[in-house]
């Protein structure tokens, strides 16, 4: 009962870490040339309950964006011009998703603690 707990405390915790990354990401969706970032989790030691293996970092290119690139000549005269600056990669439809379903894993680990709670209540009233 005790592995049931542990194992789901550590799922918790890298849990915890993959809805902070995908918040970290929807907060800055709208921020030029940001790369997405999703936690890598993995199977803990011995086998028992999971960890994050990593921070992996979403390298595709966002779409372009015109901005303004201003600057002044050779003879020092302002001469605005328009350029080109990548927008993020950030997908929020697929953030959705990975928020949603980090939350369910969450909620599901959180049922395993508290029946592995509810049980050894019962074990322990039923022997006083």
């Amino acid at each position: 009962m005790t592995d049931a707990i542990s194992s789901a405390q550590s799922a918790l915790g890298a849990l915890s870490t993959a809805m902070a990354a995908t918040a970290n990401n929807v907060a800055n969706a709208d921020t030029d040339g940001y790369k997405s970032q999703e936690a890598q989790l993995a199977t803990g030691p011995g086998g028992q309950g999971v960890q994050v293996a990593g921070i992996r970092s979403d390298d595709s290119s966002g779409g372009l964006n015109p901005a303004m690139v201003s600057g002044v000549n050779a003879a020092g005269v302002y001469e605005p011009s328009v350029g080109l600056s990548e927008m993020s990669n950030v997908d929020l439809a697929r953030q959705t998703v990975n928020m949603v379903e980090a939350s369910r894993a969450f909620e599901a680990n959180v049922a395993v603690i508290r029946t592995a709670d509810d049980m050894a209540g019962t074990l322990l009233d039923l022997r006083v």
